[in-house]
């Protein structure tokens, strides 16, 4: 009759250090527990979701408010959507879209900073501002999972957003806006710039009626998605006088010491050569007198 090795014999004593070493390359190998972000540390955030964290951002690469010209009834409509948001009351995910170089992301940082102004005044806890990057939408949902449990308010804010054909990630952020079962969390806004206004392709949105049970009851796909944005805010190219005047702000602003009629000029020259009149032109032209003239551009 065999005789059944006991738990001290030399072959089970083998098997558990086996055992062991597994679990501890397994251990190695699992990707850390999320830590729970500290929302002190600053007022902005970058989400990275592999691995899961937010990286604060101690200087937020912005411009002040009162240097983006042409662009008042936008900046006035979303400063109080805004503010409604910081304050606790009803606000829209808001879609910026439109012409290049117009503003549309400086706008977002800029009024996140200056709502931030009004609520240290008022002693109320600051808002803050989470960047998602446009390839890490489809984790849009493990972001709001964690902002949700906080107390504090946040701008989700996705600079040039749009899908091509054959990206599914747009369904992600359909179901995290309206469409999911929890929808969005009550302390979260999602604010979007794009150069698209419906943020899909045309050849995508005809390929997502085709393939509805019912096209002639089905929700238009060409504004199914932009329609989860309850504020759309255009941005059109600016005309001459706006370019003009966006010039000559700058330079007041800076304390840049040069001939009117010369600025104009060159300004003009500037632009010309670009073959596009813009907010970012300009501050490219300012950029470039700047140097020529050796002042430092400090805000």
């Amino acid at each position: 009759m065999p005789v059944q090795p006991t738990t001290d014999s030399p072959n089970t004593d083998a098997l558990l250090a086996t055992l062991r070493r597994i679990a501890d390359a397994l251990e190695r190998i699992a990707p850390p527990a999320p830590t729970a972000p500290d929302f002190d540390a600053a007022d902005a955030f970058v989400w990275h979701p592999s691995p899961a964290r937010l990286d604060p951002v101690p200087k937020v690469n912005r411009v002040d408010l009162v240097l983006l010209r042409g662009i008042d009834r936008m900046r006035d409509v979303l400063a109080e959507n805004t503010e409604r948001f910081a304050r606790g009351l009803p606000a829209n995910n808001a879609l910026l879209w439109g012409a290049r170089g117009m503003g549309k992301s400086s706008l977002v940082k800029a009024i996140h900073a200056e709502t931030n102004v009004r609520l240290a005044g008022d002693g109320a806890r600051p808002l803050k501002l989470v960047e998602i990057h446009r390839e890490d939408i489809e984790s849009l949902p493990a972001l709001m999972a964690l902002l949700k449990a906080d107390p504090h308010r946040f701008i989700v804010f996705c600079d040039d957003l749009s899908f091509d054909t054959d990206d599914t990630s747009y369904k992600s952020l359909k179901a995290v806006l309206e469409g999911g079962i929890e929808g969005r969390p009550q302390n979260v806004i999602f604010y979007a710039t794009s150069n698209r206004r419906h943020l899909l392709p045309r050849d995508m949105m005809e390929n997502e009626r085709s393939t509805a049970i019912n096209p002639g009851e089905a929700v238009e796909e060409k504004v199914s998605l932009s329609d989860r944005f309850g504020l759309w805010l255009g941005f059109h190219k600016c005309s001459q006088d706006e370019y003009l005047d966006m010039i000559n702000g700058y330079a007041a602003h800076f304390g840049l010491d040069y001939e009117p009629e010369r600025l104009r000029a060159e300004a003009l020259e500037w632009a010309t050569t670009r073959g596009a009149r813009s907010g970012r032109t300009a501050w490219q032209f300012i950029q470039d007198l700047a140097g020529r003239l050796g002042r430092r551009l400090d805000a």
